[in-house]
């Protein structure tokens, strides 16, 4: 016999990140934490501080974007990675993405801008 439809568990059909890019930010917060570059009460600070900021969504929307602000707070005040570092090898990519062909892996090495 089946349950009726009231008693029947809640499916949740929708992705837990809307975006690769949100569960690579995720991925790396939690590797870095294992490899004791932080402690998660750090982190939850870190993290806490940046989706209370005024010009947070309301919905939540732009979680990730706080989570990814707050792992670059926290890779600068641990002297691992910089704004100006962070930014840099962003831009690196996204000239390393526009360089590479349809279909193909996007690698670094396809930089136009890189020096190497």
């Amino acid at each position: 016999m089946s349950r009726p439809e009231s008693e029947r568990p809640t499916v949740f059909d929708d992705p837990v990140f809307a975006e690769p890019w949100q569960a690579q930010a995720f991925a790396m917060t939690v590797a870095l934490h294992d490899k004791g570059l932080f402690s998660w009460s750090e982190w939850a600070d870190a993290l806490s501080a940046e989706v209370k900021k005024p010009d947070a969504a309301s919905d939540g929307h732009d979680y990730y974007e706080h989570w990814l602000a707050a792992l670059e707070k926290l890779l600068s005040a641990k002297g691992v990675a910089g704004k100006t570092e962070v930014d840099a090898l962003a831009a690196a990519w996204e000239r390393a993405a526009h360089a590479t062909p349809h279909g193909k892996p996007i690698l670094l090495e396809n930089d136009p801008g890189s020096s190497r």
